[in-house]
């Protein structure tokens, strides 16, 4: 994982013990003020709420103590690992893209952030600039040629 993806999962761990989980006792409290919770909606949304909430941080709480963090400035090379930055061009479209290899916890297609067990990450793996991959897609294969890759 990369320093950053770590950070990212401690805030969002922070935000759940710090206000998400308070905000759901209270709702708990709140609606357990009405009456009889057989029938009451607000008490079983919140306490699915709370069970929720209590899995994300167990969750997020192992992932965090077993992360090895792994700076990608220091790894160099040519060829495509973990940490790197590729920029690739789709044979069949000739559109340019650039990824990051990244962990499974960090990834984020949308910040162009790709999970290092996604099918186009393995297929680059160990691949170097000039070389030709082959992914399987719902529409097709489709091919990339790696333009650059490139650290930190």
């Amino acid at each position: 994982m990369t320093a950053p993806g770590l950070q990212r999962l401690e805030e969002e761990l922070r935000h759940l013990k710090a206000s998400e989980r308070p905000a759901v006792i209270r709702a708990i409290a709140e609606a357990r003020s009405h009456g009889d919770l057989s029938e009451n909606a607000e008490y079983h949304a919140a306490r699915e709420r709370q069970s929720f909430i209590e899995g994300r941080i167990g969750e997020l709480e192992e992932i965090v103590s077993a992360a090895e963090v792994i700076d990608p400035a220091s790894l160099s090379g040519d060829s495509v690992k973990f940490g790197a930055q590729v920029k690739l061009i789709d044979e069949e479209s000739e559109r340019e893209v650039c990824y990051q290899i990244v962990g499974v916890h960090e990834a984020d297609i949308k910040q162009a952030r790709l999970s290092i067990s996604s099918p186009l990450a393995k297929s680059l793996i160990g691949k170097r600039p000039g070389d030709t991959v082959s992914v399987p897609a719902p529409g097709g294969d489709r091919t990339y040629e790696i333009l650059s890759v490139k650290f930190g």
